[in-house]
């Protein structure tokens, strides 16, 4: 699992055929994470290390800068899950933990059940100890993708995204938008541009 390309590009369930280890950097115009910039509209770096098993089972961390509390300026997850087929359905349940280093009262975690059904994704992520539930769907159209989600107590974002390659680089042009629906946060909508690579 990278955060930042599901976010921005809109990923879908791949269930893994072979073992192995590898490593994945990003840079992006913006850290745009459920509608919201994690960066205060400033780019971002972000890269990680996964691991996926021929069982199903896949591990990982996964890391960025962000910018929106004055005690933490990176962000650092730790996940695990177990993806899986029923059919032509694809099924992908998960564990996430959001942990924030130098400022820990923001940390929290989820489990995730999300599935997909040819170019149709879902996903439900419960959020653990109070934390609030998230929702979305998604859709492919070849090279592009788009994706509603619902943040409980946050807002609602919507995203369109184009993925292209850059030579031996995958990059992407997205466009956020955020409906808050609570007092302590505003609306934002945003245009990002990233470029990635896997090894």
């Amino acid at each position: 699992m990278n955060k930042f390309l599901t976010i921005l590009l809109t990923g879908f369930i791949a269930v893994p055929g072979f073992a192995g280890v590898s490593a994945n950097v990003a840079f992006a115009s913006d850290y745009i994470w459920r509608g919201m910039t994690q960066t205060g509209s400033d780019p971002a770096l972000s890269g990680g290390f996964d691991f996926e098993s021929e069982s199903g089972f896949y591990a990982g961390i996964w890391g960025s800068n962000v910018s929106f509390s004055e005690g933490a300026g990176s962000e650092l997850d730790t996940y695990f899950g177990y993806g899986f087929s029923l059919g032509e359905v694809g099924v992908d349940l998960s564990y996430v933990d959001f942990g924030y280093p130098g400022d820990s009262g923001l940390d929290f975690q989820e489990i995730g059940v999300a599935l997909s059904y040819g170019d149709f994704g879902v996903g439900y992520y419960s959020g653990q100890d109070g934390a609030p539930d998230y929702m979305d769907l998604s859709y492919s159209m070849g090279d592009f993708s788009v994706s509603y989600g619902d943040y409980d107590t946050y807002g609602t974002n919507f995203a369109l995204g184009y993925g292209f390659a850059c030579g031996e680089y995958d990059c992407g042009l997205t466009y956020s938008d955020f409906t808050s629906d609570s007092v302590d946060l505003m609306d934002e909508d945003a245009l990002v541009f990233s470029v990635s690579a896997s090894f």
